[in-house]
């Protein structure tokens, strides 16, 4: 009997992926004698790349698969379950990193030229600030069937993704296509058909990690896709600008984006629908039904990282789609905002390269949650002075550090609550989490455009206020984090679905 799967396609070597399946779905143990001698342990298969012998010394928590190895492991009277790790797995978070890209720099297409494109829309920067908004309040409105299409696999997730995707960016130009001014409300619709595309792939990371990687590499799997959307904001950032250096440029920026976009989003249909065995115990456990998986997330500890979470990504969607209205008042321009825009996140990305990878073998996910989140809050604290100093280094220093914890932190977060909510799927908490951000994100727009200050302000139209709001709520939710494991409750930090992978005994789910 095959074990149970769901999901995505796996990876191994080419010549493994040419076998018979039922050479790698099974491994038929002869004897009861020999049953019981196995039972529980895990050991190299005859094809393995090294050949017969234990994994691991014989114990009731052998070590996990390796990459490019085949493992099987006593399942009673079935026989020995293989599992496998498939170099195919590659394609598709490949393809998820560039939808995650796509989306972000789609999502930013109008913020880092506000003006030209008030202009060119004969609107205001405020209702410019609502291509963002809507953006982000489409991703609340469409997030359960977003959970639902990832409960069946990533496939279905990614191909929806794609197609909102085209079509989104295909009415936008539609609505933009003439240089002497555009639609505003086709382009709206265009875009909030694009950011309900962003929940399918946003949420994905996660739930495809657990399906094709083993516990080694979840953590750098899951950065690379879920940090690819930020990296796709940088690029919005730092591109636009250079596109359009008047209104009538906004047409062709709007344009080559969809270009862009259609090209990035064509291989999704190609994406195989599931691994033809899982890559270890934890991804043939049965996930909870999307009922029951709702009624097991009434533990504190999973709000207490929900919630900042939350309320961290909300600020880092409200930073970058302002991060242009906030720096010009005080004389720099949009492509200083851009660059510092492209900091923030670039550098977020290098220290996510070199932190995951560390994570992912050491399994220190609370204590990495505990640090970065204080330094977050600090980074919003002493960036209240930073536009106001009229120089640059202040502004680049603060962002590259903000950039790198909240990076640091995303994956980790993400993967801290697929841990101990095991074995609730995991894109139920990350689309959750996710859903908070984008819902939070918006609302942090629309109170800081409210909280900028008028025209006859110095500088007019500063958003120093703005900062205040977002510096005392980022403070007031560090102290969550920081209660994870305090007061007797260490018991309930469990990481369970390595525990799984490591066939020990998993404690009931509380």
């Amino acid at each position: 009997m095959a074990p149970t799967r769901e999901g995505p396609m796996a990876d191994a070597s080419d010549a493994s992926d040419a076998k018979a399946p039922d050479e790698y779905v099974l491994d038929p143990v002869s004897t009861d004698a020999s049953k019981a001698s196995l039972k529980g342990h895990l050991r190299l298969t005859p094809d393995s790349p090294a050949g017969d012998g234990d994994l691991a010394p014989p114990s009731d928590a052998p070590g996990p698969v390796r990459d490019g190895e085949t493992a099987s492991i006593d399942d009673g009277d079935r026989g020995s379950v293989r599992y496998k790790v498939y170099k195919r797995r590659w394609f598709g978070l490949i393809q998820l990193t560039l939808l995650n890209i796509i989306i972000s720099w789609d999502w930013l297409t109008f913020s880092p030229v506000s003006q030209n494109a008030a202009i060119y829309y004969n609107t205001t920067e405020s209702a410019i600030n609502w291509f963002s908004t809507g953006f982000l309040f489409a991703f609340v409105v469409i997030f359960p069937a977003a959970i639902y299409a990832l409960h069946l696999g990533p496939r279905p997730s990614i191909i929806a993704s794609a197609v909102l995707i085209l079509v989104g960016n295909w009415i936008r130009f539609a609505g933009s296509h003439s240089r002497d001014g555009g639609l505003y409300g086709v382009v709206m619709f265009g875009q909030i058909l694009v950011g309900l595309a962003q929940p399918f792939v946003l949420s994905a990371p996660t739930r495809y990690s657990d399906m094709w990687f083993t516990n080694r590499g979840r953590v750098a799997a899951t950065a690379l896709a879920s940090l690819a959307n930020p990296f796709g904001a940088a690029l919005g950032q730092l591109v636009v600008p250079f596109m359009v250096s008047g209104p009538g440029d906004v047409s062709n920026a709007v344009l080559y984006v969809a270009i862009i976009s259609s090209v990035a989003a064509l291989p999704s249909f190609f994406i195989p629908a599931a691994p033809p065995t899982p890559p270890g115990p934890s991804g043939s456990t049965p996930k909870m039904s999307l009922r029951s998986s709702l009624r097991h997330l009434r533990s504190l500890e999973i709000w207490l990282i929900l919630v900042p979470f939350g309320i961290l990504v909300g600020f880092f969607n409200s930073i970058s789609s302002l991060l242009n209205q906030i720096m010009m008042p005080y004389g720099f321009t949009s492509d200083d905002a851009g660059i510092a825009g492209a900091i923030l996140i670039v550098v977020g990305l290098i220290v996510s390269a070199i932190s995951s990878p560390i994570l992912d073998r050491t399994k220190q996910f609370l204590l990495a949650i505990k640090i970065a989140v204080p330094v977050i809050g600090l980074c919003y604290l002493v960036f209240i002075w930073m536009p106001g100093t009229r120089s640059l280094e202040g502004p680049y220093v603060v962002l590259a550090l903000l950039g790198a914890s909240s990076f640091a932190l995303v994956p980790v977060a993400l993967e801290f609550l697929a841990e101990i909510a095991h074995p609730v799927s995991p894109e139920v908490t990350s689309t959750i989490a996710w859903s908070g951000g984008q819902l939070l994100g918006g609302a942090f727009i629309l109170i800081s455009d409210a909280l900028k200050a008028g025209p006859v302000a110095d500088p007019p139209f500063h958003m120093f206020n703005a900062l205040i709001f977002t510096a005392v709520v980022a403070l007031a939710t560090v102290p969550l984090p920081l209660a994870l494991g305090l007061f007797g409750r260490k018991d309930r930090l469990v990481m369970r679905r390595t525990r799984s992978d490591e066939r020990t005994e998993v404690p009931p789910l509380v």
